[in-house]
């Protein structure tokens, strides 16, 4: 290396060493909290809505959305830019929750460490139909409350519900998880492209249906009346699954795992994967797997059993 090289080279690591402690001494003076830093000045905002309304609509671009349970009315509270205040609004007995975005587009340029947030503070009691639309953030809607109908549509988040639908719920996202547990369903739709799928301590009155592009599905405790899930990549598990009628699963890449799982009828297909576990009751099986070993029980009663697999092995026992 010839000496104007190293001399370049000494100046770069000085350089970077120099940067590296006014930082440091910078953040310090900041106690190391990077939301200082953020060049998005935001406010908290609290409306108090005191018109009926039975349905709720949330159209947000970023924000985390929370519902929690209140003794003191309806109360929307958001944390947001000065630059995309929500409104909130009742009409037709809808309460309509949207931002309005006036940022220009050169002041889109610059740092944000805070993400914005609506709480929305319900009283206990049902509700009509729930919609949210949102492009990134995570959504909760806990146990206290029910719905007629939910609909959520959301590009990056987790989406984490535990309330009561006496119709359809249908959760969908992009980028994410979906969590649904400890509720009571008509209908439940769940579909997303990368991310995992949870179902536990759940009933579904009618069809349950899981869609996973890539990513990993989860059941536990579950009773439903039909099972109907498809996949690219990702496993599957299935503990203490009870459906009434049909299920169905399919897997492109993905092995599937039943403990103590039952149906009327059973389809289970996967390209590569390995298909094992229990059922509860006796099955009429009709099991192929290209290279792997198959092992299923020789009984000849029951309704009706058909696992195929391409690549991997099928190992199916009966719970005595």
């Amino acid at each position: 290396m010839s000496k104007a090289n190293k001399g370049w080279l000494i100046a770069a690591i000085l350089f970077i060493v120099i940067g590296g402690v006014l930082f440091a001494g910078a953040m310090s003076v900041l106690k190391w909290d990077f939301r200082k830093l953020s060049t998005e000045q935001m406010t908290t905002e609290e409306h108090a809505v005191t018109q009926p309304y039975t349905n709720i609509a949330v159209i947000a671009d970023t924000a985390d959305i929370l519902f929690v349970p209140s003794s003191m009315g309806t109360t929307v509270t958001c944390y947001e830019s000065e630059k995309a205040k929500h409104t909130v609004t009742v009409n037709d007995g809808v309460l309509t929750i949207t931002v309005q975005d006036r940022h220009k587009w050169y002041e889109r340029i610059g740092f944000g460490f805070d993400t914005p947030k609506i709480t929305v503070a319900l009283p206990k009691q049902e509700y009509g139909a729930l919609t949210v639309d949102s492009s990134t953030g995570d959504l909760t809607i806990p146990s206290e409350f029910s719905f007629a109908s939910v609909s959520v549509t959301q590009s990056t988040g987790d989406v984490t519900s535990s309330a009561s639908v006496a119709g359809s719920a249908t959760i969908q996202t992009s980028t994410g998880r979906i969590c649904v547990k400890n509720a009571t369903v008509g209908s439940l739709d769940l579909v997303v492209s990368t991310g995992g799928v949870t179902v536990s301590d759940m009933t579904c009155r009618e069809t349950l249906t899981v869609a996973v592009s890539t990513g990993k599905t989860m059941m536990e405790d579950v009773q439903c009346r039909h099972l109907l899930s498809d996949g690219d990549t990702g496993d599957m598990t299935l503990r203490n699954v009870v459906v009434g009628k049909t299920l169905s699963i399919e897997r492109s890449t993905g092995s599937i795992t039943f403990d103590k799982c039952d149906a009327a009828e059973m389809v289970v297909k996967t390209d590569t994967g390995n298909v094992k576990g229990s059922l509860l009751s006796d099955k009429v099986f009709l099991a192929q797997s290209d290279t792997g070993r198959v092992d299923v029980p020789g009984t000849t009663s029951g309704g009706t059993c058909e696992i195929t697999t391409d690549t991997g092995y099928i190992h199916i026992t009966i719970e005595q």
